[in-house]
């Protein structure tokens, strides 16, 4: 599609210049000319060893320039001779040509389209006829797979993990910040959850291990309609915040199993200080010591059983029980009690996730 783009501007140009010009790709075969007889051809000389030190080269009696970047040679612009008009005309038609690549490649690539769904970037009318306009299948389960890089940004990760999934019709990888990198993955009707927690495993271990770069997972949920994709990549950026909040140990988030997590990270601020109020004496929950915090944990660790977590603790039975008693004078609540242990679990989780200072609301 780019070589027809590039023939239609250089018809258009053969008609203000008598030289001859052409666009050569990375396989070395003129993809667009003046001279029709020319495209087809092979160019003997690998022309891209010609621009690490500058932005043009003289090979073979033409003047070659970049198309795009040259931090990725795809193609060159070359204009018979070697003179200085040669070079300016060069120039020019590289400027020209770049131009038009980039808003082709924005107009028709599906990776740029399934980017702009995934961010809202595109008005969901819009999203069908674009769709058909490209030939681009919206209707099959897709998830979005969010990997953020954790130590610092990585350049080559975005590389590594295209790598992983080379399908680039069916999964798309693309930049969404400094340190994240959403993966777009097409999936079969009906993917059990471990299947997508075992396929981040192999990202994370990936990464890990090429370039020793730490990265956390969030998981959106499958969707069927690909007008539903931001709200996939929004639920796997949702996953990683809770994670960070309450699992920090794991470096794998699926949406889907948040819990209370979950619940609670969509609670406005006023209503959990509300909530705490309620809950808690004035002071109450800010006199229990690091000692009695980790009795707590792991008493619920080991589902109210005081023998098992005495064991656990390695402390007398008794003495337990008096942590237990201590907590219920200060706080009113009962720990062997069901009831109240839910109500103290969801208290603390809470407070932690104020410790995070959401601004959301």
């Amino acid at each position: 599609m780019a070589a027809k783009v590039y023939q239609e501007l250089i018809q258009k140009t053969r008609d203000v210049t008598d030289r001859i010009i052409g666009v050569v790709d990375e396989t070395r075969t003129v993809v667009a000319c003046s001279d029709l007889s020319m495209i087809g051809e092979s160019v003997e000389t690998n022309v891209a060893e010609y621009f690490t030190m500058s932005d043009v080269a003289v090979i073979n009696g033409y003047t070659y320039r970049v198309i795009g970047s040259r931090v990725k040679f795809e193609s060159f612009v070359f204009v018979k001779g070697t003179d200085a008009a040669a070079e300016t005309l060069s120039g020019v038609l590289a400027l020209s040509l770049s131009t038009i690549k980039e808003y082709h490649d924005e107009k028709y690539d599906k990776g740029n389209f399934v980017k702009n769904v995934m961010l809202e970037n595109i008005l969901p009318g819009d999203i069908y006829p674009k769709s058909k306009e490209l030939h681009f299948n919206g209707d099959i389960p897709r998830v979005v797979i969010l990997i953020r890089l954790v130590d610092r940004t990585e350049v080559f990760a975005y590389d590594i993990v295209q790598n992983l999934f080379p399908e680039r019709t069916k999964d798309f990888v693309v930049n969404v910040g400094e340190n994240d990198i959403a993966l777009v993955k097409e999936v079969k009707a009906g993917i059990q959850q471990k299947d997508l927690e075992k396929l981040a495993r192999s990202i994370v271990d990936t990464l890990n291990s090429e370039f020793y770069t730490r990265a956390v997972v969030g998981i959106g949920t499958v969707i069927n309609n690909l007008r539903e994709l931001s709200r996939s990549y929004k639920e796997a950026q949702v996953a990683i915040e809770v994670g960070k909040v309450f699992d920090v140990e794991k470096v794998i988030m699926s949406y889907s199993n948040l819990g209370i997590g979950r619940l609670i990270y969509y609670l406005p601020t006023t209503l959990c200080n509300m909530f705490l109020a309620e809950v808690f004496k004035k002071g109450s929950i800010e006199s229990l010591d690091h000692e009695t915090l980790f009795t707590i944990q792991k008493f619920f660790e080991n589902n109210l059983n005081v023998s098992e977590t005495s064991r656990k603790l390695f402390v007398h039975r008794n003495t337990l029980v008096y942590r237990l008693e201590k907590i219920r004078r200060l706080t009113g609540l009962d720990l062997k009690q069901f009831d109240h242990a839910i109500v103290f679990k969801v208290a603390l989780m809470v407070r932690k996730y104020l410790e995070s200072n959401p601004t959301k609301y």
